[in-house]
């Protein structure tokens, strides 16, 4: 298969690593600029779970990644989903595939009634994660950390749901299962209750640009705030008729733990893997992009829902005050999406075309 890899981060340079590997050609696009161009002359490696050294190849655009897909990857952060979508949009055609990795504030539903309000259909399937946990070595090396025992996928429309799980299956293996929709998909996806509280509460440590392990300072008080998130997180999930996993179930699925309590489940990573290190950068995804495209996503449609989400508000205010940012503004996606102004009955309306 022939696939086009929007990114050159940790998550675009594993997974093309992943696929070259599995016998498939991709080919990466860096929307910012010339990220990728050292593969043009060198092989890329990957060590950890996967090692090996494969070739890649460099599209110059997006008109030229999407002209040589059979499926596309997109592979950037959270607040880069809408630009890219938009560089994307004017070059897709009818039946192409677009996976979205991982998807947040419905940046699916985003791009699928865009094509269609170009006049073509194509097929938009989501991630609530990533497939595979990674670093970035550097412009040519990735370390592959993890490959997820189970992931789940939505598709939008319903009806292309088959053919997005064969290719999900093609590309990186086994263990794929059917989300009810794309909303809960985008509500499944844990990161922004785990990591703006772990941020916010070690802040001083950001600033100082200390090493400090995540899971060791995910402590029982920390873990608790964490848990009263995650809480909210399903209630406003059950408001819209969807039941997404608990956290600590999310944690086994990805990790195989075996710890019951949030608490002695982060004990138990850190025991295993001694890491992943924190943050050490004040502009922290875990605060840029999880809080408005997770936490500031959330109570948009706890607006909707009518659900109470205190602890999820109390986070998102603090967020933006130690930043110094307008969180809210800074989701691109909740307008466009028109969500401040739909219901409960029109959003699912939505995210379960042709069903």
């Amino acid at each position: 298969m022939k696939v086009g890899i929007v990114g050159c981060g940790a998550i675009a340079l594993a997974s093309a690593a992943w696929m070259v590997h599995r016998g498939h050609e991709v080919t990466l696009w860096a929307p910012r600029g010339n990220g990728a161009q050292v593969l043009r002359k060198e092989a890329l490696t990957s060590s950890g779970v996967l090692e090996a050294a494969v070739h890649v190849g460099v599209a110059d655009s997006a008109a030229e990644l999407a002209a040589q897909a059979d499926a596309l990857l997109v592979a950037v952060p959270l607040n880069g989903h809408r630009a890219v979508m938009d560089a994307l949009l004017p070059h897709l055609r009818a039946g192409q595939l677009v996976i979205v990795s991982s998807m947040a504030s419905l940046s699916s539903l985003y791009l699928y009634e865009a094509a269609l309000t170009r006049g073509v259909s194509i097929t938009v399937a989501s991630f609530g994660t990533t497939v595979l946990t990674a670093r970035r070595q550097s412009a040519a090396h990735v370390r592959i950390m993890t490959r997820r025992t189970s992931l789940g996928v939505s598709c939008l429309p319903h009806s292309g749901e088959q053919q997005a799980l064969t290719t999900c299956k093609a590309l990186f293996g086994d263990g794929f299962t059917t989300d009810e929709n794309a909303l809960a998909t985008a509500l499944t996806n844990v990161n922004p209750v785990v990591h703006a509280p772990l941020a916010l509460f070690n802040w001083t440590r950001i600033e100082r640009g200390e090493n400090w392990p995540q899971y060791h300072f995910m402590t029982p008080r920390v873990a608790a705030v964490i848990e009263q998130l995650d809480a909210e997180r399903r209630a406003v999930a059950g408001a819209f008729g969807l039941r997404v996993r608990t956290i600590e179930r999310h944690f086994a699925q990805s990790f195989n733990t075996q710890a019951q309590h949030l608490a002695d489940i982060a004990a138990e990573l850190h025991d295993k893997r001694g890491g992943p290190p924190g943050p050490t950068d004040v502009q922290t995804r875990f605060l840029s992009e999880d809080v408005p495209y997770g936490l500031v996503f959330t109570l948009a449609l706890s607006h909707v829902a009518q659900v109470p989400a205190p602890a999820t508000q109390a986070i998102a205010t603090m967020a933006g005050l130690i930043v110094g940012e307008d969180f809210v503004a800074a989701n691109d996606l909740i307008f466009a999406l028109r969500l401040p102004a739909e219901s409960v009955n029109g959003l699912l309306a939505r995210v379960n075309a042709n069903r």
